[in-house]
């Protein structure tokens, strides 16, 4: 099957930072994208924060989207709470999330852990080394027992989100902190991976094992099962029509409004 990706970005940091700018002059999201160049199992969009009112993430193009890629850091708030609960919607019924980075601070990563999401940081360009704890994985596929990077952000416990699904990689860095840098969640139907690596003034994008990391997961992500069964209703089911007889017993509400035995 055609995975349908869709990369998110909140696309700020390279109108205002001509560091940032002269490292992904195509944008982040462009560099994601090649990613998945070359293989047709894949058929990838983008979205933007600003594309319009829904920043781009209409119920037409979420609808059509089997796993979406999120990367967002200095406008957080600027994303709408309606387009939020559309998106975690659409994971509930089965869309497939990746967030990277300083999206788990995100509106939508905040709502789908119920939780701050909160963590230590330090950015000084320090060496990070992405260790695979867990190589059996899917989205391990393929990758070396670590992956270097020469100049990374600092993420450091505590990271205040929920008990993963399975933790996928840690981090070690080079002023000594530990980060569990790639964890897996289930939402309803959806899966959903947060992956750290991405900090907008280093060229992490480029490394071609955290690219192979952002294709693998993206993969895993999808579910399969099209169309989605999506998120039933609460009916409420009339005692005749349980699925064995049954003796209506005890206090309840009856049709006139009224509570009591009968």
């Amino acid at each position: 099957m055609t995975i349908r990706t869709l990369i998110w970005h909140e696309h700020r940091h390279e109108k205002k930072n001509k560091l940032v700018a002269s490292l992904y002059p195509e944008g982040m999201h462009g560099a994601l994208k090649k990613a998945f160049a070359g293989d047709s199992d894949f058929v990838v969009d983008h979205a933007l924060l600003d594309d319009d009112e829904e920043h781009g993430l209409s119920e037409k193009r979420l609808a059509e989207t089997d796993v979406l890629i999120w990367w967002g850091h200095a406008a957080h708030g600027d994303v709408k709470d309606a387009i939020v609960e559309r998106v975690a919607k659409r994971v509930w019924e089965g869309m497939g999330l990746i967030v990277l980075h300083s999206g788990h601070y995100s509106k939508i990563f905040k709502r789908l852990m119920g939780t701050p999401c909160s963590l230590k940081w330090r950015e000084a360009g320090e060496k990070e080394i992405v260790w695979i704890v867990n190589p059996n994985h899917p989205i391990a596929a393929g990758l070396p027992e670590c992956i270097r990077i020469e100049h990374e952000e600092m993420y450091g416990e505590p990271f205040s989100i929920p008990e993963p699904l399975e933790t996928v990689m840690i981090s070690h860095f080079e002023g000594g902190e530990v980060f569990r840098s790639g964890v897996t969640y289930r939402r309803g139907a959806g899966n959903v991976f947060y992956f750290r690596p991405g900090h907008e003034a280093y060229p992490t994008y480029h490394n071609p094992d955290v690219l192979r990391v952002i294709k693998n997961a993206t993969r895993w992500a999808c579910n399969p099962a099209r169309p989605w069964t999506g998120i039933h209703p609460a009916p409420n089911v009339p005692h005749d029509k349980a699925p064995y007889p049954l003796e209506v017993k005890g206090p309840r509400l009856h049709e006139d409004g009224q509570e009591g035995f009968r």
